[in-house]
């Protein structure tokens, strides 16, 4: 039996139960259903076998096979460059829209296209390029008008990683832009006028404060950008009709009724090793932003 003196004590226990946390069961659902349990059954069916036998011979395959270790390099040296490309444009661009304060709509509207960009790809994207400079496209013919050939025909058709390199930017600068403009933004102006005050110049205050306080920003941004590049499937694919030895085209590849032996297991195993390099990516990108929301609060 309780004692008086407990009694209180459960009472207002009771009273403040909070019930807010019914509101987060559809998104732990969601998240669930379409992350975490087909994120858990493609490392389940990559170490099974046709038979059900549980193996890691097939995590092995792909770390020891030239094939797939080539299409890892590629699908690594694409993202990279992509996301180091856009990563320094896509800051240059950030500062000039802070920097910029007429006109006033230009910063919504840069950011407007922004949010748009960055989640286009796939077919979309690559109509957008054939649309503009494919060999009958808009910019093309308006140039071969004037007399001048842009570049010999098989330019966006040939399937080459600089012809990607080029087409990724056009949603890996935008996403650049989206992660450093708070960063830009925290730069506190007091900053800058202390440093004038002890001498500084512009060329010493960046030195020695600005780049150093928006270094974890800016590396984290280009691990991002390499990770959105590094799972990008849709582009790739419909530009090139399937021919990139990319690791995102080889999950299709085997997964799409592919006659060889365990190709399945296969799929599933490249999938595996490619949610293990995302996964790096995304956690050393979170802990750099923890690095620069310390500074900037």
């Amino acid at each position: 039996m309780a004692t008086p003196a407990e009694t209180p004590v459960s009472a207002g226990a009771r009273r403040h139960i909070s019930w807010a946390w019914i509101g987060l069961v559809p998104f732990f659902a969601f998240v669930t259903v379409f992350l975490l349990w087909p994120t858990l059954a493609v490392f389940w069916k990559a170490a099974h076998d046709n038979a059900g036998n549980f193996t890691l011979s097939t995590y092995g395959k792909i770390a020891t096979s030239p094939q797939f270790r080539q299409s890892f390099w590629n699908s690594t040296l694409l993202s990279f460059s992509s996301a180091v490309i856009g990563g320094v444009i896509g800051l240059l661009l950030t500062y000039a829209i802070v920097s910029i304060r007429r006109p006033k709509w230009l910063r919504s509207a840069v950011m407007s296209f922004s949010a748009v960009a960055a989640n286009m790809g796939g077919v979309a994207l690559v109509f957008l390029f054939v649309a503009s400079i494919g060999v009958t496209g808009l910019l093309t013919t308006f140039l071969l008008g004037h007399g001048i050939h842009l570049y010999d025909k098989q330019f966006i058709y040939s399937g080459s990683y600089h012809v990607l390199t080029i087409i990724y930017l056009y949603f890996q600068i935008p996403l650049m832009v989206i992660v450093m403009l708070p960063a830009i933004d925290g730069l506190k102006p007091a900053w800058r006028e202390a440093a004038a005050n002890l001498g500084s110049s512009g060329m010493q205050y960046w030195r020695r404060v600005g780049l150093p306080v928006l270094w974890p920003a800016f590396l984290g941004g280009i691990v991002l950008l390499f990770a959105n590049s590094f799972a990008a499937y849709a582009t790739a694919y419909v530009l090139t009709g399937g021919q990139s030895n990319l690791a995102s085209i080889q999950i299709g590849f085997f997964l799409q009724g592919n006659t060889i032996a365990d190709s399945q297991q296969i799929g599933y195993a490249i999938a595996a090793w490619m949610i293990i390099v995302v996964l790096i990516a995304i956690l050393l990108y979170q802990w750099l932003r923890s690095r620069t929301t310390r500074w900037l609060q």
